[in-house]
């Protein structure tokens, strides 16, 4: 076996493990989110909250939780868009687009330069006594862009938000990373997170074949693909972004977790 062929299999027997189904103790208990999340919203959506994000969004940014929360009731997708290729880049992101564009949520990158004193006291000379005298002294150190980069599809005043539908599970990692920067330089309270629910996978596994952008069917070795080959385990889904968001990645910044549910896909189910 290749070196290459051994890493690929020490990627996929780690990334089996990195899945959780459930919030750990570190997320917020299920009665704030009941408590201030509308329940045709938690009807529709799986929500998880950690670090108070529910809260913070609904009672400190009403206006930013209003319009997502608007953003979300009129969100529906069928079952012909998730067969369809197109991955971030399909019609499922666009919907959500065209509602909270127009409203000020706007794709932001945070850059910031570090500016580092130091400071001591030091002898400059002595009395007639003998007796040092001792001035305050400074050195500055300029660390340019020592934050760049970090770039969040949606924000709006103190609120980011963001959508993965079927990107590699990795994107998480830059999402979060960029919440936590964002949130240590003071420029968001909270960061909404919408994702592939856990509850959408077995409708994706009973789904027809896989289809091109143009509608036809998306072979494979000769055979149609299966549409549920395309979401695999190391995908954006609930799964992997809980078990980010147990392991404390987001950092510094408040994240509320959405997941996509049967309920949203307005053609399910099948007649």
């Amino acid at each position: 076996m290749s070196e290459s062929e051994e890493a690929s299999e020490l990627e996929e027997a780690v990334g089996a493990d990195a899945v959780a189904l459930a919030p750990n103790e570190i997320a917020d208990p299920p009665g704030i989110v009941e408590a201030v999340i509308p329940e045709d919203i938690r009807r529709r959506y799986e929500i998880y909250s950690y670090r108070s994000a529910a809260l913070i969004l609904a009672q400190s940014h009403p206006q930013e939780c209003a319009e997502l929360f608007d953003a979300l009731r009129r969100f529906e997708i069928t079952t012909t868009m998730i067969r369809t290729a197109g991955g971030n880049e399909s019609e499922i992101p666009k919907l959500l687009s065209r509602h909270l564009r127009p409203l000020g949520w706007h794709e932001t990158i945070v850059q910031g330069d570090l500016l580092v004193r130091l400071l001591w006291r030091e002898q400059v000379r002595t009395t007639k006594g003998g007796k040092p005298v001792m001035e305050p002294k400074q050195r500055e150190i300029t660390r340019a862009k020592f934050l760049d980069g970090h770039k969040i599809d949606y924000v709006k005043g103190r609120v980011a938000f963001d959508l993965e539908w079927n990107s590699k599970d990795q994107t998480y990692d830059r999402d979060l990373y960029a919440f936590s920067a964002f949130a240590t330089c003071g420029v968001v309270d909270v960061a909404v997170l919408v994702t592939r629910g856990v509850s959408l996978t077995p409708l994706i596994r009973e789904l027809g074949p896989s289809l091109k952008k143009d509608g036809t069917v998306e072979m494979k070795g000769g055979k149609p693909r299966k549409t549920v080959d395309k979401y695999g385990a190391s995908t954006t889904w609930m799964g992997k972004l809980l078990y980010r968001l147990n392991a404390g990645r987001n950092g510094a910044c408040p994240v509320l977790a959405i997941g996509i549910t049967p309920e949203c896909v307005k053609d399910w189910p099948l007649p």
